[in-house]
């Protein structure tokens, strides 16, 4: 084995485990994007107190 080959060998290996550490990165993501939309879905829509004045409506002087 020349020391051409054993580099090509190293890279290719180094490619694979990239490759493999993608593909678990993109499946945690997944995963982490489901848990999100089902916290959504358990909590609460949150509303204004009603002690807390309306900033959205126009005042008048």
């Amino acid at each position: 084995m020349g020391m051409k080959d054993k580099f090509q060998d190293q890279a290719e290996q180094w490619q694979q485990k990239a490759k493999g550490k993608m593909g678990q990165a993109e499946e945690q993501a997944k995963e982490r994007g489901q848990q999100r939309g089902q916290r959504r879905d358990e909590e609460p829509e949150r509303t204004r107190p009603q002690d807390e004045p309306d900033y959205d409506q126009d005042y008048q002087v």
